[in-house]
């Protein structure tokens, strides 16, 4: 056959290479044999040494009669070698191989008869069928042969994809949880603050707006918990890991341990995640690790990462995801506030489930009714609340305009507990000494109005005392007014706006109602804020005492004698609760209320066994206490209330923030 019908089967092997083996000159000519992409003639063994010998030549040009030959001996010794396999098989025994036909393997073993596709089969087909390798036990195999020795195989997925094919860019729900949490942990943002904002940013559906919230809540209660699981599943310290890699590490855990996503999509998204947000390298060890993380149940991995717990509280905050020194001391606040320790556990559950949104519509402003058409029903602790589970709120318009607000139930109570505390005089001066963010404010406002009273609304950071003057917006122009100043000295800020206060309230005016809700830990908000846990630390309660002190006795020196002061907190913790009023109480300038009556007087009503109504804050639900009160030597002797009770209120008794409230009376 000539070259011209033989294309590309010259010496050379393929174009571009010259028939001695070295790079041709990338000119093309049909027969010459030089090594510019020739076809037919070679002058060397360059195409010789490719693994595909149909086209190797001799390297004299004549390349088509060799190959013919080679071929010819390859087919005999092929007929010689099954020839000898059948006369072997025939007689029943093993026979070795001659020298001539490399006989006898290396390794000593016999030949069998079979090809090496045909041996392959037989051993998976036969050896291995029930078997692990190496024995010990039933060897499990997925329909591509490969084993796996995990259990509940038989409920694994796994990809089709190749991983060049599988997907690299995250999904949008997943996309949005992975920027709230990275803005949270680098720049210490509130996740209630940051995630509304990234879902309509993100323009996700009910649907992904929901898995978005549950995912970013869930990851940040849990932290604690998921890094000793992580803890365990990798090659280094946990805090060794990158803070992103470790933000997708949380979601992953969250979504195989405490979620409703197939083991397959949890591990496939978070590596597609890692590799859009972070890259490749993370993505291979993230697959890893939550790799090992699928192969326990979370009963399992909860056992596992107590085994080590040194005693009961440790093990409650592994459990319970909350720092040892929160769990000590949420502990110690229920015995301060008079309910039995036995409640912890209850307590910590409590913090870690997902709040229902409480709105209250603002007296005489607002209504619930456009709520209640979209799926909220009313409340079952205070007037005018209602518990909306439907979504984003910016698509009432009632919430738009203000009138409607999201406020927790017991803020709600603190706040119309002190508008109706018994007072005796004057009532038309009202005070909000810490008013930022307004929810309390805005409230106060509205009632004061329906009272005749005008509200002083006083902030001290000015970006807060922007969002009270938002909060105070639907309420008439001439019934409040809201200042910028440190609220120790309150006297001298409302020297300063004299011409901004409202019509019959003077520079010099003593107060008839004080509001004085003080900076605080946010121990008592931790199932809203479940970032606060994290950062949080008992020297940071240490050093808000004083202020909280001063603050308190700014108030008192600011109410008029006979007005009513409420010191409320969002937190139980003893040191920023009792202690304080207790401080306070020991000066004489002070005397302790009913505040656990004021509480059950406007919480809603039920009908009682006699017909008589009966507040849902009473019995089992009671959130008051008589603290023991100490008078200091010197002080004037002062007749205290019938009944002077403090009053705390809890997550997981009535499913409120832990608001307390101490309403006292200026002597």
């Amino acid at each position: 056959m000539s070259n011209e019908k033989r294309p590309y089967k010259g010496g050379h092997g393929k174009p571009g290479h010259a028939g001695n083996g070295k790079p041709g000159n990338g000119k093309f000519s049909q027969g010459s044999g030089q090594g510019k992409f020739n076809q037919g003639g070679g002058q060397g063994e360059g195409g010789a040494k490719r693994k595909r010998r149909r086209r190797s030549g001799a390297g004299n040009g004549s390349s088509s009669g060799v190959s013919e030959q080679n071929r010819q001996q390859s087919q005999n010794s092929q007929r010689a070698q099954n020839q000898r396999s059948q006369n072997q098989s025939s007689q029943g025994r093993p026979q070795k191989w001659d020298d001539n036909s490399r006989s006898e393997s290396r390794t000593g073993r016999r030949f069998d008869g079979l090809t090496s596709v045909e041996r392959a089969a037989r051993r998976a087909k036969t050896e291995h069928d029930d078997t692990k390798r190496g024995g010990g036990g039933t060897s499990q195999r997925n329909k591509s042969g490969h084993e796996r020795n995990r259990r509940s195989m038989s409920a694994r997925e796994f990809s089709a994809a190749a991983p060049s094919a599988r997907s690299r860019t995250a999904d949008t729900a997943r996309a949005t949880v992975f920027d709230v949490l990275r803005s949270v942990a680098e720049s210490d943002a509130y996740a209630n603050l940051v995630l509304p904002k990234a879902i309509r940013s993100h323009r996700l559906d009910h649907r992904d707006a929901g898995f978005a919230t549950e995912l970013t809540y869930g990851t940040l209660r849990h932290q604690g918990t998921y890094d000793a699981i992580l803890s365990r599943c990798v090659d280094r310290p946990i805090e060794k890991v990158g803070t992103t890699t470790l933000i997708v590490l949380r979601m992953g855990v969250h979504q195989l341990l405490n979620m409703r996503v197939p083991a397959h999509a949890a591990l496939n998204q978070s590596v597609s995640l890692a590799r859009e947000k972070i890259g490749a390298g993370p993505a291979s060890f993230i697959n890893a690790v939550l790799r090992r993380v699928s192969e326990r149940t979370p009963e399992e991995w909860y056992e596992l990462i107590i085994e080590d717990a040194k005693d009961d509280t440790e093990r409650m905050a592994l459990l319970a995801s909350h720092p040892g020194w929160i769990v000590r001391s949420m502990r110690q606040a229920l015995v301060a506030h008079g309910r039995p320790a036995s409640e912890i556990e209850q307590l910590l559950e409590a913090d870690n489930l997902a709040p229902v949104v409480n709105l209250v519509a603002l007296p005489g402003l607002g209504s619930l009714d456009e709520a209640r058409e979209q799926g909220a029903v009313d409340g079952e602790l205070v007037e005018g609340s209602a518990l909306y589970a439907s979504g984003d709120l910016a698509r009432l318009e009632s919430v738009r305009e203000g009138t409607v607000r999201a406020q927790d139930a017991g803020s709600q109570l603190v706040a119309r507990a002190l508008a109706a505390a018994p007072l005796d005089g004057t009532d038309t001066a009202w005070l909000d000494l810490c008013a930022g963010p307004g929810g309390k404010a805005a409230l106060l406002g509205a009632l004061g109005i329906q009272r005749g009273a005008s509200l002083v609304a006083n902030e001290a950071a000015p970006h807060r005392a922007q969002l009270v003057e938002s909060s105070m917006r639907p309420l008439p122009e001439d019934s409040y007014t809201v200042l910028t100043g440190d609220g120790r000295q309150i006297r001298e800020t409302l020297r300063k706006n004299a011409s901004d206060l409202p019509g019959f309230i003077e520079p010099g005016q003593l107060f008839d109602r004080v509001m004085v809700d003080v900076p605080c830990s946010g121990l008592g908000a931790l199932r809203r804020r479940p970032e606060a846990r994290w950062r949080k630390s008992p020297r940071d309660i240490a050093e808000l005492l004083p202020l909280q002190r001063q603050l308190l006795d700014a108030a008192i020196e600011a109410t008029r004698p006979g007005g009513v002061i409420a010191y409320v907190t969002c937190s139980p913790h003893a040191a920023e609760t009792q202690n304080i009023v207790a401080e306070v109480l020991e000066s004489g300038a002070v005397s302790l209320l009913d505040s656990a009556a004021a509480l059950r007087e406007v919480a809603l009503h039920t009908e009682g066994a006699n017909g008589e109504p009966v507040s849902v804050l009473a019995g089992e639900k009671d959130p008051g206490h008589t603290p023991e009160i100490k008078v200091k030597k010197g002080a004037p002797v002062v007749k205290a209330s019938e009944n002077p009770t403090t009053a705390q209120l809890w997550p997981h008794v009535h499913g409120t923030d832990a608001m307390f409230l101490a309403l006292l009376r200026k002597n």
